[in-house]
């Protein structure tokens, strides 16, 4: 099923310049051609079309990595024929990913003795290993409730209404209940109190967020804990946490040391991060880690021996490529603990100078915190002239790609929005994007339309203007907006 739109449905054929070279005729759009033709057309004709792409680097939405270095570049591409699932064939693969398992457990401080294995498998992204942490607790709950002899054909599952749409999915497909605090302005992550509160004897487990994808701030999960713990002894539940550490699991362990968010609270009995996040590895890598391997259910786990050996597997998907296993743990000996620091510092410094850049034009209110996942999310202090809907999108003719969306439920009159500082967005860029949005702002303001419905503003306060006092304002505004115009350009040229 196709569920995305075509940009173009005006032409069913694919026409290229260079392409005429190779190829005299057009090439069907929705079909597969009838003949070959020639690689570099193939190549030319996609190459053309990609050119439409943002620019990844400027692409300030998104939290996934991308740029690497050389050398791990090479590593991915001698590797990109491997498939991940063949483990009796690419045995030292197998061994990489454990090792990627086993470093992370212990980064999060998993209980782990001298020579114990951690629990734990490498996933396509962190919504894969949402759904095998969440289909974990699930049947625990179950097992639990059969054995009682209780009722477990309802199941819930509470987190705060900033969480990402991968619970929305989990419990939409495998049959859970989502109960969502609900925000509220100026406090836009889960408040424990409230989930503790709405935690029944069918929840499975509270899910909390190290990193919530609207802000970056991380949710007090010693404090959830500590509550959780007195009501499971009121009334007798096992009730745990499932840590949703998608972009904050590679942030917390270097810039918060001390922050207990982990293993080291008791009833956190699963996380999940991405690497390809903060990880520092290129799209399509996640881990979930448990804590012991009595969290994991033994009936989950399916063995295989068609591929040469017994194998164990715990995934949703099952073919998938050994390039994002090998660049994550390039990069986790390369860096090391002291590299992946450093990397979180730097972002966090870049972070304070877009931040406090964005203060000194006074035109916008910071609704980020300077604690969690180096972004900054924003909002305009008047928006009567023009929305953050409009300033992103004017943002854009510079090459940026800044998202403004609304806040969830109790809080969607608020609008904001949000630059993700990644590893290669340096102080030079952050410095160039202040003064993008300065010009943005500038621009909208003195844009015709915005002359008018100011001045008609002016009459619904009861200011009266003259036709030809009317007519010198729209004037004034036009001569000011082209020669702002020119003066760019000139700069430019």
């Amino acid at each position: 099923m196709v569920l995305s739109k075509t940009a173009s449905e005006t032409d069913v054929s694919i026409h290229s310049t260079f392409a005429s070279r190779y190829v005299r005729n057009s090439l069907p759009r929705f079909e597969m051609p009838e003949n070959s033709i020639p690689k570099e057309a193939a190549y030319q004709i996609i190459n053309d079309e990609l050119m439409l792409d943002g620019n990844p680097r400027l692409n300030l939405a998104s939290f996934v990595t991308t740029w690497m270095e050389p050398e791990c570049d090479k590593l991915m591409m001698e590797s990109i024929n491997k498939n991940y699932v063949d483990m009796d064939e690419y045995p030292v693969t197998t061994e990489l990913q454990n090792r990627c398992v086993n470093m992370i457990a212990r980064l999060f401080n998993a209980p782990l003795g001298d020579g114990e294995a951690a629990v734990g498998v490498g996933t396509v992204g962190s919504s894969e290993a949402i759904m095998l942490a969440g289909l974990a607790f699930k049947r625990q709950w179950q097992n639990k409730r059969k054995a009682q002899g209780l009722p477990y054909d309802k199941p819930n599952i509470v987190t705060g209404a900033n969480v990402q749409v991968c619970w929305e999915k989990f419990a939409r497909y495998f049959e859970v209940e989502l109960k969502e605090v609900k925000l509220r302005e100026g406090y836009y992550v889960m408040d424990p109190e409230k989930a503790v509160e709405m935690v029944d004897e069918n929840t499975i487990c509270v899910a909390a967020i190290l990193g919530s994808t609207l802000t970056g701030e991380f949710e007090d999960v010693k404090l959830l804990n500590d509550l959780l713990v007195e009501k499971n002894k009121q009334t007798g539940w096992d009730t745990g946490i499932h840590v949703d550490a998608a972009s904050g699991g590679f942030i917390a362990p270097f810039l918060y040391p001390e922050l207990e968010w982990d293993f080291r609270l008791p009833l956190v009995k699963s996380i999940n991060v991405s690497g390809h996040k903060y990880g520092l590895v290129y799209a399509g890598i996640g881990w979930v880690v448990w804590r012991t391997k009595s969290d994991l259910p033994d009936e989950l786990i399916f063995h295989i021996n068609y591929l040469g050996a017994d194998q164990p597997t715990f995934t949703l998907n099952f073919s998938k490529g050994s390039s994002q296993v090998i660049a994550q743990y390039y990069q986790l000996i390369r860096l090391g603990f002291e590299g992946y620091r450093n990397v979180m510092d730097n972002c966090r410094e870049n972070m304070m100078v877009l931040r406090e850049g964005l203060e000194k034009t006074r035109r916008f209110n910071i609704v980020s915190k300077e604690n969690g996942v180096p972004l900054v999310a924003f909002s305009l202090k008047d928006s009567s002239r023009h929305d953050e809907f409009e300033v992103a999108e004017t943002l854009r003719r510079f090459g940026w790609i800044v998202p403004a969306y609304t806040m969830p439920a109790d809080a969607e009159h608020v609008t904001v929005l949000r630059v993700v500082i990644r590893e290669d967005f340096s102080r030079t860029l952050a410095e160039r994007l202040v003064a993008d949005f300065e010009k943005v702002l500038h621009e909208l303001d003195t844009l015709p339309a915005r002359v008018h419905a100011k001045m008609a503003n002016g009459k619904a306060n009861g200011v009266k203007k003259t036709e030809e006092e009317t007519t010198r304002e729209v004037t004034s505004y036009w001569k000011k907006f082209v020669e702002t115009k020119n003066t760019n350009k000139n700069k430019i040229c």
